[in-house]
């Protein structure tokens, strides 16, 4: 690990001393904790028990992270079913967790479907509809149940809307149901306490209600979870570690109780559990998910290991030197946080438009009860007021954007896209830059051969490629396992050797068919060769008697889509840039051949940083990328890509998942989202433009001309609206591949 991966911004955090493992938080109601003010600098959340946790008004957006330790968090049983992701709601990355919807909504049909049954639609009364003595009161108490537990997602959403002076969906749909449940009720009152009639809205009441909690619920079902990339980011480390002690004997101790100094010791093919310097040993340490660095690192004495890592084939004893908060996964984990409780810049057109429509509602009937007290009298006046505010709520603009968003997933899944977070669909359409890592994304993130050079008359291709595949056979060295691969797939046969040795800080060398071969490294043949290497290759030279016969060039070979990737971006007016944790050769090697500017080097706060300053700079951000250096700065970019055969943290930090690992499937994801941002907004005018014309009909304005819009005609209005609204949905569509 370089030393700008020591400066990431640690949160103070103090891991060592946490211990609630007696506390038993299965019954906990976190719904009013205010986690803005909370310190988590010596919880242990080892034997949390979230499966019962209620999260309904958890201010993420406020949560300070930086102390917390969530390396022995147990999320397996956390229900995240029923949040809701929509970060542009209220700014943050999570809002309106008041519950299933799915769950409230099957439960709360029962009772709109019984008031649907027995109250007339208008005071007209349809033929399936049964009306019986005293139905009124029965659907008065069945309206009540429905309106304290159907509507409570609504105005617990409301109460959030006004908190941050921003009322909206919430707060329209909200007003809605109270003012036509509540008008409702003094309707059946008056008719037994005073004789007289009074139209009631049951009906009215309870299709709102439903068509409401289904419209959440599919933009639920469509988005699905999202993860959790602290946890995933906590499972890189194992949970124990071998401590060797002072008698050469190995203690296993829990990775939380580990101390600076101790020794441990990592066998082949184990993660590291700690930051640490090698004291013995050697081996090949794969470190590419966690810093981009696309070839396993030869690691001696006195090297740095991150935790988290992977060795190679070798034994090695590290003696950790960081731990907690300043390990580099503890500083990762830090970064998301940072980036997570950063607001969205989505404009969320749906909130604006009901925001608009709760304002207009509002004036537009105080208007008309005030204009109609003073030309006629005060029923009339309630009349035109409760129709104005009832004809307001949103049916169509309510299912307008969960039906495109519902339409789009399945698409986008049809092409091996996962959408997890629908504004980042509306936040594609004005990128202006995408960040893309190398390793994993625009390369395959394996070694290959690259190209096979015969450097001696004496020899064919296919000759120093069999004797370079038998040199190499033994051997478990990924570069060698490339090797083989490689003649194996040309369907050449590998020359059999007598005898093998390392030749040590060189290379390999043995002996074959009374001939002494080497293969060793470009630096220890130390002349120079007249031929063309690819730029950021590795070169092995193949010397018989001190003279070089050939050579193999390896390296991390681009994806075959992402060249065209390239020209789609340049295409919709996207700057790409490429920012890899890779040396400066292979980066260079790889942004020249696509034609792009590059950032080599970048640790995941280098990233963090480079998105951070763009963003500052006003620009639409999208980063793609796969690994654990790539997350913090996936989780701040305005949209985050995960390829998906990356890391989980990569794939939990992200707001896109390509499922295929497919950088050319980006093409498909950008017509998505224009596609799909457009239908939106077709549909927000659908849904909205009925409100915005019958609002000021239903208030009277047209009265003096002997038009007026009775509820039951603002009814079959609004039932016409949503009926477009689903048919536009329906009409999105890909182009063929």
């Amino acid at each position: 690990m370089n030393k700008k991966d020591n400066n990431l911004k640690d949160g103070n955090m103090d891991h060592s001393k946490m211990d609630h493992s007696k506390m038993d938080h299965s019954n906990m109601d976190h719904s009013n904790m205010d986690h803005g003010k909370m310190d988590h600098s010596k919880m242990d959340h080892s034997n949390m028990d979230h499966g019962k946790m209620n999260h309904s008004n958890m201010d993420q957006g406020k949560m300070d992270h930086s102390k917390m330790d969530h390396s022995k968090m147990d999320h397996s049983k956390m229900d995240h079913s029923n949040m809701d992701h929509d970060r542009g709601a209220m700014g943050g990355h999570a809002h309106h967790h008041h519950g299933s919807f799915k769950e409230i909504f099957l439960k709360s049909l029962p009772l709109g479907i019984a008031i649907l049954f027995i109250t007339p639609l208008m005071d007209i009364q349809w033929p399936f509809q049964i009306i019986f003595p005293y139905a009124d009161v029965v659907a008065a108490v069945l309206a009540t149940i429905l309106y304290i537990y159907g509507g409570k997602p609504f105005y617990m959403g409301a109460k959030d809307e006004f908190n941050s002076k921003a009322p909206g969906m919430m707060s329209l749909i909200t007003l809605g149901i109270t003012v036509s449940y509540a008008y409702s009720v003094y309707a059946v009152a008056a008719r037994y306490v005073t004789g007289e009639h009074v139209m009631d809205f049951f009906f009215e009441f309870a299709t709102l209600l439903l068509i409401m909690l289904l419209g959440h619920w599919i933009e639920m079902k469509a988005l699905g979870e999202a993860g959790d990339a602290q946890k995933a980011l906590a499972e890189l480390l194992p949970k124990d570690a071998h401590v060797v002690l002072e008698d050469d004997s190995i203690e296993t101790r829990p990775v939380s109780e580990l101390q600076v100094g101790d020794v441990i010791r990592v066998q082949a093919g184990e993660n590291v559990p700690a930051d640490g310097i090698i004291i013995r040993g050697e081996s090949r340490v794969n470190e590419a998910l966690l810093t981009g660095e696309s070839k396993p690192i030869e690691k001696n004495v006195k090297d740095q290991v991150i935790g988290g890592s992977t060795n190679g084939s070798g034994v090695l004893y590290v003696e950790v030197t960081e731990t907690g908060d300043k390990s580099f996964i503890s500083q990762v984990q830090t970064l998301i946080s940072q980036a997570q409780s950063q607001p969205s810049r989505a404009e969320n057109v749906a909130h604006k438009v009901a925001s608009w429509l709760f304002y207009i509602a509002v004036v537009v009937a105080l208007i008309a009860l005030l204009v109609w007290m003073i030309i006629a009298d005060l029923p009339t006046a309630v009349i035109f007021t409760v129709t104005t505010l009832v004809i307001a709520c949103p049916h169509a603009l309510g299912l307008a954007i969960p039906l495109v968003v519902s339409r789009s997933t399945s698409l986008g899944a049809s092409r091996g896209l996962l959408v997890k977070n629908r504004e980042a669909l509306e936040l594609t359409t004005k990128a202006d830059v995408m960040v893309l890592d190398k390793t994993g994304t625009l390369t395959t993130g394996e070694f290959k051969v690259l190209d096979v050079t015969v450097l001696s008359d004496k020899y064919s291709e296919e000759e120093i490629t069999g004797l370079l595949a038998g040199i190499e056979a033994g051997s478990s060295h990924p570069i060698a396992q490339s090797i083989v691969n490689h003649a194996e797939a040309k369907g050449i046969k590998s020359v059999s050797f007598d005898s093998i040795e390392i030749v040590s800080g060189a290379g390999i060398e043995g002996e074959a068919n009374g001939h002494h071969y080497q293969l060793i490294s470009q630096k220890a043949y130390g002349k120079a060769l007249r031929m063309d290497i690819p730029k950021g290759a590795t070169l092995s030279i193949l010397v018989e008697n001190n003279e070089a016969i050939g050579a193999v060039a390896l390296g991390d070979e681009l994806k075959e889509t992402s060249r065209n990737l390239i020209e789609v971006l340049k295409k919709y007016g996207i700057e790409p840039l490429m920012a890899t944790g890779d040396n400066e050769e292979a980066a260079q090697g790889v942004a020249e051949v696509l034609g792009i500017q590059y950032q080599a080097n970048q640790s995941p706060e280098d990233k963090y940083k480079l998105v951070e300053s763009m963003k500052n700079q006003n620009k639409t951000v999208i980063m793609v990328g796969d690994g654990v250096n790539d997350a913090p700065s996936l989780a701040l970019a305005d949209v985050g890509i995960a390829i998906g055969a990356g890391t989980q943290v990569a794939l939990d930090s992200a707001d896109i998942i390509l499922t295929q690992s497919d950088p050319g499937d980006i093409e498909s994801f950008i017509e998505l989202a224009n596609k799909t941002t457009r239908k939106m907004k077709q549909n927000l005018v659908w849904g909205a433009g009925y409100n915005f014309i019958a609002i000021p009909i239903a208030a009277g304005l047209l009265a003096p001309i002997g038009i007026t819009l009775g509820p039951a005609f603002g009814a079959v209005l609004m039932s016409l609206s949503t009926v477009i609204v689903a048919i536009n949905a329906m009409l999105l569509r890909l182009d063929p591949k």
